[in-house]
């Protein structure tokens, strides 16, 4: 094979795509179709009680429409990360749709499934022989981390996906590295290496290298190069932003770790070859060794309440710091003796509410702020009555200068006080060294 046609028809799963872009895209022939279906961008929560990026109706409409492309063109599919977090659960819900969809319609395939889950021991083991470090500026992994974790999956490379190919139409994986079900053919066929994971880092986010995330991109990958095209009318593949999706999600302008390597985009070469068609090439990969896999996991740290409000007060807001200091000094002294306590955080939004400590501007102008409280405890009820006596506190709080005794904010919602539910926190975020990419991710074969 000189080229291998892979197409992606949107950034993830259950976001749905243009029906129309689709099958337009179609008419190029991929010979796989391949998309990505989680992400750790939206917080620990799902990971911890298993819940789904999107709903069961937005997954049915979407794996509707690429079975019966894979069907139609007897091509496979390829979905990684079922469900948001890949869990064994959420891997096995999707199996169950697509047999469900596949029954209904007349369809057979062969599936592949394979499993992110890691048992708790292992990472134990692992521990103990100096093979767990941290992925990034966080405390080492101990055994009572691990213990503490509702679920753990780890990111799957490219090895198990390569060795269920040959025997199955469509692969359905749990966790797994972002890139590698788009890499995975190429490097199947002895294609480039770089160019796989470099074409696959670009894609998983499906069109949003040309503007429109919800959208679909073709990638031609050739033994020099890969080319990226995209469908949609308001989606326009380009030198610069194909160049800049190359920068998205790293921590590095031009390095990209994952498992087994890390891509080198230092001297890639973008070039613009037609409308909506951008050529790359010059990539490089560097090999890990030893070969880690990254390891996710999250634990519940209780029950979260919250309470929305709106400041105009020009006095209040000019000594907004001291009012919400106070308010948490003296929340945590009245609960100093209640173990259920955990925390209060305010966020203040037209001050520093999305970039907190780090926001560079510390003298502000805004006319208003809009404050969100966050009340965390063991159980609902006492997360409830933090929250309660923060908001009474912020509307009745004492400060120089002030002409009223209440007044100075307002609430959007009632029930004033919200409860969130569950409230959950990454405590496992580390690499594990393996012998084996494919030991920690079992395969399983079912026909439908």
């Amino acid at each position: 094979m000189d080229e291998i046609r892979v197409l992606t028809p949107t950034g993830m799963l259950g976001y749905g795509f243009p029906e129309e872009n689709f099958w337009k895209a179609m008419e190029r022939k991929p010979h796989v179709i391949a998309v990505d279906s989680g992400s750790t961008d939206s917080g620990p929560q799902k990971l911890g009680n298993g819940s789904l990026t999107c709903s069961i109706e937005d997954y049915i409409r979407d794996i509707s429409i690429l079975l019966k492309a894979a069907h139609q063109d007897k091509i496979p599919l390829y979905i990684s990360s079922a469900g948001g977090t890949g869990s064994n659960s959420q891997v096995d819900l999707f199996v169950k749709l697509v047999k469900e969809i596949s029954n209904r319609n007349g369809y057979s395939f062969r599936i592949a499934t394979i499993y992110a889950d890691i048992d708790k021991s292992l990472i134990k083991q692992k521990i103990a022989k100096g093979q767990v470090s941290p992925c990034g500026p966080i405390a080492p992994l101990t055994d009572h981390d691990v213990d503490d974790a509702v679920t753990i999956v780890a990111q799957m490379g490219v090895e198990p996906y390569l060795e269920a190919m040959d025997n199955a139409d469509i692969i359905i994986s749990g966790r797994s590295y972002d890139p590698v079900p788009i890499a995975a053919m190429g490097i199947k066929h002895g294609f480039d290496a770089a160019l796989c994971w470099h074409m696959g880092k670009i894609m998983e986010c499906g069109g949003l290298c040309a503007g429109n995330a919800k959208d679909c991109i073709m990638g031609y990958l050739r033994r020099d190069a890969f080319v990226l095209e995209a469908f949609g009318e308001k989606s326009q593949c380009t030198r610069r932003s194909v160049a800049a999706h190359t920068l998205y999600e790293k921590t590095h302008p031009y390095y990209l770790a994952g498992p087994g390597g890390t891509l080198d985009v230092s001297s890639a070469i973008f070039e613009e070859i037609g409308e909506n068609r951008v050529k790359v090439s010059n990539s490089s990969f560097i090999p890990a060794d030893p070969y880690t896999i990254k390891l996710e996991g999250s634990k519940q740290v209780g029950f979260r309440s919250t309470f929305i409000a709106g400041m105009r007060d020009p006095l209040a807001i000019s000594k907004i710091d001291d009012i919400l200091d106070e308010i948490t000094t003296s929340l945590r002294e009245s609960f100093r003796d209640n173990d259920e306590f955990v925390d209060i955080i305010f966020h203040v939004y037209g001050k520093n509410g999305v970039m907190g400590e780090y926001e560079p501007q510390k003298v502000i102008t805004s006319h208003e702020l809009g404050i969100v409280a966050e009340a965390v405890a063991k159980s609902q009820e006492t997360a409830q009555l933090i929250c309660s006596k923060a908001r009474i506190g912020l509307l009745h709080n004492k400060y120089e200068g002030r002409k009223a005794t209440a007044g100075n904010v307002g609430f959007i919602f009632t029930p004033l006080e919200i409860p969130l539910g569950e409230v959950y926190q990454f405590n496992v975020y580390h690499l594990m060294e393996v012998e084996d990419p494919c030991a920690c991710f079992p395969i399983s074969y079912t026909k439908v």
